[in-house]
């Protein structure tokens, strides 16, 4: 009887946890020629940001989603960030844009140290080497930050230039 009750308890319980994710954790909203957007819809043009500065940006028409959300920097012209094959054109006029979640728990990462050129997700402490595309140099973070590459088009607009290079946020998948 209380192997029965406990399913019958059991069942409402497991139903109100909602919809399977589907392949919605792995994908976002960044496509190739999506324009750069503040979180009031304001276009990003390529002199917004003096060197140092950060600004959150989405994808138009999806300001707000929490997958979506990348952290744009402007670093100096004289730093040249460490490239991966292939990643050679990610960045453009010293702006270069990482995911904001972190790869360890999914906290926004948006503390910027321009004198060590480094984001510290202020959750667990995890601290990424902005120069050696978004490493983890310290704390709990296994991988690093996904880097959206960026371009700027005729208008002086920025713009995806493609999608995000790895799933945002957490490396559930990754776990044994």
């Amino acid at each position: 009887g209380s192997t029965a009750m406990g399913i019958v308890l059991l069942f409402p319980l497991l139903r109100s946890m909602g919809p399977k994710p589907g392949r919605t954790l792995f994908e976002t909203n960044w496509k190739k020629g999506s324009q750069l957007v503040t979180v009031d819809g304001r276009a990003v043009i390529a002199d917004d940001l003096e060197v140092g500065g950060v600004l959150t940006v989405f994808p138009k028409g999806y300001q707000g989603s929490s997958p979506d959300q990348v952290i744009l920097l402007r670093l100096s012209n004289t730093l040249q960030p460490l490239t991966a094959p292939g990643r050679t054109d990610w960045g453009v006029q010293g702006y270069v844009a990482y995911s904001k979640l972190c790869t360890h728990l999914g906290c926004p990462v948006g503390l910027y140290q321009e004198q060590t050129q480094q984001l510290v997700c202020p959750c667990h402490q995890s601290i990424f080497n902005v120069l050696a595309g978004a490493l983890p140099e310290f704390g709990p973070a296994p991988r690093p930050l996904p880097q959206l590459p960026i371009t700027v088009d005729a208008s002086g607009f920025l713009r995806a230039n493609g999608g995000l290079d790895q799933a945002p946020g957490p490396g559930f998948w990754e776990r044994p």
